[in-house]
């Protein structure tokens, strides 16, 4: 295969507006070097920490939900997931599926998935040393996309591109929550923001634990998440949600409660919590300011979980998952790459189940 000198991508120039996302058909494509691979990029999946960084939506200063609009008052120093500067320009996107081109033979024509966790090799388990995929480098909304070849899974599946695009973020995330909180078959899940690509891989993957699963979702998107096969699905915040779970598992408490959405409604999420419950968190998208009874915490012997790096292996075991049909995709739409705007709109507003992805030719 010929690689070209030259690529489609969209790049991010800064910290602001979906301005900032700016599409070149001239990018220089990247030159791996030693040790690394270059992938043609068939699809890449979206996720919230595209929006959050372009928005500067980490930053300590904002207190409102994910809006997708530039958070003006935001301090750049602390505007990205890890609390540090990006540099910009900066081609995100971390979850791929393309092909390797040019690198190890043993990675030549084969398709995968990449890793998004990049580790000190010296120090892997040091969380202060981990870069995302997409933020501290170069990611997949591009054509080509060069990564360390530790960090490339082939990946043997019927699936199409876009359909496998839809794992890497949200199910690792929703992996690490479920392994954070030691979910097993005893246990009954509460899951909010159940209809996201986060909410959708939690109910799956506690399903296959076992849990009796519990997906919040609103009452638009019920028919598309029974076919994700929870053993109940409540309204997205129920007036009465201690009522609504007796309704529907004949109590009215939980062991977990997997959070991704925060805000206002939080504290009845605890409050659902059984004594010696867990609760675990992996984003905060209706608002990360909350208000909390210490009481309800320590006198019912709660464990609270915060779960964002995801450890070694754990990508490892996901890709088994799909080879072994154990999971499916949840694609809600594709997009082509040149309509990144339009597709990350279609993100933010939240109207979709699942995961949205966008395909390069």
């Amino acid at each position: 295969m010929t690689i070209p000198e030259k690529m489609k991508a969209f790049v991010l120039t800064g910290h602001g507006d979906m301005d900032k996302l700016v599409y070149h058909t001239d990018w220089p494509v990247p030159v791996p070097g030693a040790g690394e691979v270059l992938i043609k990029v068939h699809a890449c999946g979206l996720n919230n920490t595209d929006v959050n960084t372009r928005t500067a939506w980490y930053s300590k200063s904002v207190s409102e939900s994910t809006t997708g609009g530039a958070f003006e008052t935001a301090d750049d120093d602390d505007a990205t997931w890890g609390g540090a500067p990006i540099t910009f320009p900066r081609i995100q996107g971390a979850d791929v599926c393309g092909t390797v081109v040019a690198g190890p033979d043993r990675f030549i024509g084969r398709r995968v998935l990449v890793e998004t966790w990049l580790r000190d090799p010296d120090d892997p388990l040091n969380m202060s040393k981990i870069g995302y995929f997409g933020s501290e480098c170069d990611g997949g909304f591009a054509e080509y996309v060069k990564i360390d070849q530790r960090y490339v899974h082939p990946v043997d599946s019927d699936l199409s591109d876009a359909e496998l695009a839809t794992f890497a973020t949200s199910w690792i995330t929703a992996e690490n929550m479920l392994n954070r909180a030691n979910v097993t078959d005893g246990d009954q899940v509460l899951i909010s923001g159940a209809s996201g690509g986060v909410g959708s891989a939690l109910i799956q993957l506690a399903n296959r634990r076992g849990a009796v699963t519990l997906a919040m979702a609103s009452s638009s998107k019920h028919a598309m998440l029974a076919g994700f096969e929870p053993h109940a699905i409540l309204d997205r915040a129920p007036a009465d949600l201690k009522q609504a779970l007796t309704q529907a598992i004949g109590r009215d408490t939980v062991s977990v409660v997997a959070d991704v959405v925060g805000g206002d409604y939080w504290p009845r999420l605890i409050d659902v919590l059984e004594r010696g419950g867990r609760y675990t968190c992996a984003g905060a998208i209706a608002g990360p300011m909350v208000e909390m009874d210490l009481r309800t915490f320590y006198l019912r012997d709660l464990t609270f979980t915060g779960a964002t790096i995801v450890p070694p292996g754990v990508f490892a075991d996901l890709v088994g998952y799909i080879e072994r049909g154990e999971v499916k995709p949840a694609l809600a739409a594709t997009y082509p790459l040149q309509q990144l705007h339009e597709a990350q709109q279609a993100f933010i507003d939240k109207q979709h189940t699942g995961n949205i992805v966008v395909t390069v030719p």
